[in-house]
C-alpha cells in the first residue's frame, strides 16, 4: 500500500478505536469520488470520523446540524439585496451556504425536513446548486458525509430513495469491542482536531486518478452482472439495483484494491464493498423481509 495510505489509516484508526474495516470503507469511499452516508446511533464516533477524515486528507471543512426547522436556503445560501452603492444601482448579491466546502458534513440528516433534504440533491450528483435561476459551481473536490440516527428514534425523517442513491456506501460503526472502549476510556485515542493534513490537493487527485486506471477483467464484471441479476430476480427485493448502482459497486471494488495495493480488481474486492454500497439502495417486497437478503446474495452467487 502507498506510504501516505498508510499513514491516513494509522492516524484515522487512532482517533476511532477498533473500527479497521469501517474506517478502510469510508476512504475507499472518498477515494471513489462518492459520497458517504453514516447511519447509527447518537455517541458512535460519526462526526469525529467525518472530521478526522477532512484534516487528514487536507479538506476544506464545513459542519452543517441538520434540525426539523432549517430550510434550503440555510445550507444552499440566498440572494441579498444590495442597497445603491456610491451611485450604483441596487442589486440582489448571493451570498453562499455552508455548502460551498470540499467537505460537507451534513450531520443528523434525517432530522430535516424532506424539502431540506433536497437541497443537497443537486449538489451532491452534479457537483453544482442553482438558486434564483443561476448555477454555482460547488468547490472540488467534493465531498458530503451525512450522518443518520436510526428511524426508530422520534423526529426523524426518512431519506427518499432518490436521495439514498447518491450515497456511494452507508456504512455503520457499531458498539467498540470490549478492548478498544477501555483504550477510549483509558484516553488512549486521539481528537480528531489533533490530525494534520497527510495529503495535497494534488496528490488526492492523483489517487483518485489512481483509482479510474485500476482494471476490471471481463470475468471480474460477469461476476457483478451475476450479482446485478440477483437482486432483480430476488422475491424478496421490489426492485434490484440500477445500473448507476453497478457503476458504484465497481468504482468501489476498484478504490478497494487500491487500498490493498493491487491495479486489478479481484472477486475479494468486490465482496468487501458489496454490502455498504447496495444495501441502502434496495427495497424489500415487505419490511420483515430485509434482515439478510444482500448477505445471502452474496453468498448464492458463484464467483466462477
Amino acid at each position: 500500500m502507498d506510504a501516505k495510505l498508510v499513514s491516513i489509516l494509522n492516524s484515522l484508526n487512532q482517533v476511532i478505536l477498533g473500527k479497521e474495516h469501517p474506517i478502510k470503507l469510508a476512504l475507499s469511499c472518498l477515494l471513489a469520488q462518492g459520497h458517504l452516508l453514516i447511519e447509527d446511533l447518537p455517541g458512535m464516533g460519526k462526526t469525529t470520523l467525518s472530521h478526522a477524515l477532512a484534516n487528514v486528507l487536507g479538506l476544506q471543512y464545513q459542519r452543517i446540524q441538520f434540525t426539523s426547522d432549517m430550510l434550503p436556503a440555510d445550507i444552499l445560501g440566498s440572494s441579498v439585496y444590495q442597497k445603491e452603492l456610491q451611485g450604483a444601482a441596487g442589486k440582489f448579491v448571493f451570498h453562499q451556504g455552508p455548502v460551498f466546502s470540499q467537505l460537507v458534513l451534513a450531520d443528523e440528516i434525517n432530522r430535516a425536513t424532506p424539502k431540506t433534504q433536497s437541497a443537497l440533491l443537486e449538489a451532491m450528483e452534479e457537483r453544482q446548486i442553482s438558486v434564483d435561476g443561476q448555477t454555482y459551481p460547488l468547490p472540488s473536490p467534493f465531498f458530503v458525509i451525512a450522518t443518520q440516527n436510526p428511524l426508530s428514534q422520534a423526529g426523524t425523517f426518512p431519506l427518499p430513495e432518490s436521495q439514498l442513491d447518491r450515497f456511494l456506501m452507508r456504512i455503520e460503526l457499531g458498539y467498540p469491542a470490549a478492548v478498544a472502549e477501555r483504550q477510549l476510556l483509558e484516553g488512549k485515542n486521539r481528537h480528531a482536531r489533533e490530525l494534520s493534513a497527510l495529503l495535497n490537493l494534488h496528490e488526492l487527485q492523483q489517487l483518485q486518478l489512481s483509482v479510474r486506471q485500476v482494471q476490471a477483467s471481463r470475468a471480474l464484471l460477469d461476476y457483478i452482472q451475476r450479482l446485478l441479476a440477483a437482486t432483480r430476480e430476488h422475491p424478496s427485493l421490489r426492485y434490484g439495483l440500477s445500473p448507476r448502482a453497478a457503476l458504484a459497486l465497481l468504482n468501489s471494488a476498484k478504490s478497494w484494491a487500491l487500498l490493498h495495493d493491487r491495479q486489478h480488481v479481484l472477486p475479494d474486492d468486490v465482496q468487501a464493498v458489496f454490502l455498504a454500497v447496495v444495501e441502502h439502495r434496495l427495497i424489500p417486497a415487505m419490511q420483515d423481509q430485509s434482515a439478510g437478503v444482500c448477505q445471502k446474495i452474496l453468498e448464492d452467487v458463484s464467483v466462477l
